[in-house]
């Protein structure tokens, strides 16, 4: 890759100029800092009329984060660039994957450890293509064929990041009534149950039920990751509906570190999670019919 060391004028400080056809994240990371620097900001000043950390900006500069719509906006307004960060924010974004979720995508490939829980849903990483397919349509009933499919893709492709098998290291955590809503009829949640079985019996991913028992919790209103980094630090990612934030102030992130934490601790260890599941699942397989009767009570109550 073909770099340009450049010294700032006034300045003490060196750095490397990276070819635009690195990454378009790198080529808008250049942009960054040159407007910075010709706006005579200093990286702390940038971060503060921008509402985030000093190091977020670092990494937005160097190509590690990507701009978030709203900050590109921020950014247009405080370097008066005419818009061109709110129209360019999203061309490194992978097809099929959501723009919320765009940036924790990423951290999602350089991660060396993920913890995860979910309230509602089979996480993602872990869901097979007729679970995802159905969770899709359930979301975006008037989306064209064409693109559902390709998000259905995306998502199952994001599983790839486990075929190493050590890293990244992935535990999950999900609400025991994920067992029991039948996404996409019974079938489709036979085979997503069989295959949360066949993962946990790989040793590749820990699993854990957190069970009803459990009552009222500290994640009832969302789901939540944690993501662990090389030479970054500690994140954490918490979703809403069509909306998502990845974070990585100190405090917030001990703060659901703690959390989580506080669940791992009432959740079933994972050889009775793998009992509750492959029993789930073979309730689905003999008794087809009780998975009509579930989808029936969870539309009317």
């Amino acid at each position: 890759m073909t770099q340009e060391v450049l010294v700032v004028a006034n300045s003490d400080e060196q750095w490397v100029r990276q070819d635009p056809s690195h990454s378009t994240r790198a080529f808008f990371g250049d942009e960054l800092r040159y407007h910075r620097e010709a706006a005579g900001l200093s990286t702390k000043q940038l971060a503060d009329m921008l509402f985030v950390s000093t190091s977020m900006v670092g990494h937005m500069e160097t190509g590690r984060r990507r701009m978030q719509p709203e900050i590109a906006e921020l950014a247009d307004r405080v370097l008066e660039t005419n818009g061109f960060f709110a129209r360019r924010c999203n061309d490194a974004r992978p097809a099929g994957i959501a723009n919320h979720f765009a940036e924790a995508y990423e951290a999602e490939q350089r991660a060396v450890r993920i913890r995860e829980f979910s309230a509602l849903l089979v996480p993602g990483l872990l869901q097979t293509e007729g679970y995802a397919r159905a969770v899709f349509r359930a979301v975006h009933q008037v989306m064209p064929d064409d693109e559902l499919q390709e998000s259905v893709r995306a998502r199952i492709a994001r599983a790839r990041v486990l075929d190493d098998p050590k890293t990244p290291e992935y535990t999950v955590m999900f609400d025991e009534s994920v067992l029991h809503r039948p996404v996409g009829g019974g079938a489709v949640m036979a085979a997503q149950l069989r295959h949360l079985a066949k993962v946990i019996r790989s040793h590749r991913v820990r699993v854990h039920v957190l069970p009803y028992a459990v009552g009222a919790h500290a994640a009832l209103e969302g789901p939540l990751r944690l993501l662990t980094c090389p030479d970054e630090p500690p994140m954490s990612y918490v979703e809403g509906l069509a909306s998502g934030r990845l974070l990585d102030e100190p405090v917030t992130v001990a703060q659901h570190e703690e959390l989580y934490v506080g669940l791992m601790l009432e959740a079933w260890p994972c050889k009775a999670s793998l009992e509750r599941i492959e029993s789930a699942a073979k309730e689905l397989d003999d008794y087809p019919e009780l998975a009509q009767e579930q989808l029936q009570r969870w539309k009317w109550g």
